[in-house]
């Protein structure tokens, strides 16, 4: 059984003021990704059906469950009717750490929060991030063009979130994905630099939604030090960003940007600022 497309052209109907068409539109798909552990469930996402070894080895990741992808000595992409499964086996210290987490959890319930298990785990400390980058405006400007340009699947659903890190030294986006939820293409886009050996803490992260908590604890735990969103900051991401060191840049335009925490790794000395 093969994955599924990750979007399909379906009917619809458009209603103008004075007209009615019929036509097609494509729209994204959606289905559940379950996150196996030896023969274990341990997280069901609701995903786009794409980059699943992807998403699956940054879930692992952002998550806590490994430090490194060379921690998951196998993986394996099985196709089902309801969904698709990433099946995962961790080396042995990593298996025991998991199960024993397992442990300590059983019993009591989620609290619902994009698959953490309790309130304690919601509101922990972000991991703290001291990578000394330095970037200018255009870099940031340059950053929003390419992973709007690169959206493939956004440009054909206009539906669905995108996630890209900036390689400083490279001067280019190196890596960009998509998915319906903004966490999962984070979490997509996580794999995919470690899968390229690409060091979070050597450029930033660009996304096309708003900031929210979970988007900072996820950039925190691959050590990126800047996050760079179209929409504005919740405060709750706000102050764990400040305690955390990582820079947040927000409201991103093609005109202008809002630095709210950490503002050093801007570089600001060619702009007359207005006091």
């Amino acid at each position: 059984m093969a994955l599924r497309s990750p979007y399909a052209n379906v009917s619809r109907r458009l209603v103008t003021h004075d007209a009615a068409s019929d036509g097609v539109r494509a729209i994204p798909e959606e289905i559940a990704v379950a996150f196996t552990y030896g023969s274990a469930t341990f997280a069901v996402m609701m995903a786009t059906p794409e980059d699943v070894e992807d998403h699956a080895i940054g879930f692992s990741l952002t998550e806590g469950i490994i430090d490194s992808a060379s921690e998951i000595e196998a993986i394996e992409i099985v196709p089902h009717e309801q969904g698709v499964e990433a099946r995962m086996i961790l080396n042995e210290k990593r298996d025991k750490q998991l199960l024993s987490r397992r442990r300590r959890l059983a019993g009591p319930g989620g609290c619902g929060l994009c698959g953490i298990e309790s309130l304690e785990a919601a509101v922990a400390p972000v991991r703290a991030v001291n990578a000394a980058l330095l970037v200018d405006p255009p870099t940031i400007f340059a950053a929003l063009r390419a992973l709007r340009s690169g959206q493939q699947l956004n440009a054909a659903t206009h539906a669905v979130h995108a996630a890209g890190f900036w390689s400083v030294a490279q001067n280019r986006l190196v890596a960009l994905r998509e998915d319906v939820g903004r966490h999962n293409a984070l979490d997509k886009l996580a794999g995919a630099l470690a899968r390229a050996g690409v060091k979070a803490e050597t450029g930033f992260i660009v996304l096309s939604s708003r900031l929210s908590i979970e988007l900072v604890q996820k950039a925190a735990m691959i050590g990126c030090p800047m996050l760079v969103a179209v929409s504005a900051p919740t405060n709750y991401a706000l102050r764990a960003a400040e305690a955390a060191g990582m820079t947040l840049v927000a409201v991103a335009r093609d005109d202008s940007f809002e630095i709210f925490t950490h503002p050093q790794r801007v570089a600001m000395a060619e702009l007359d600022e207005t006091r």
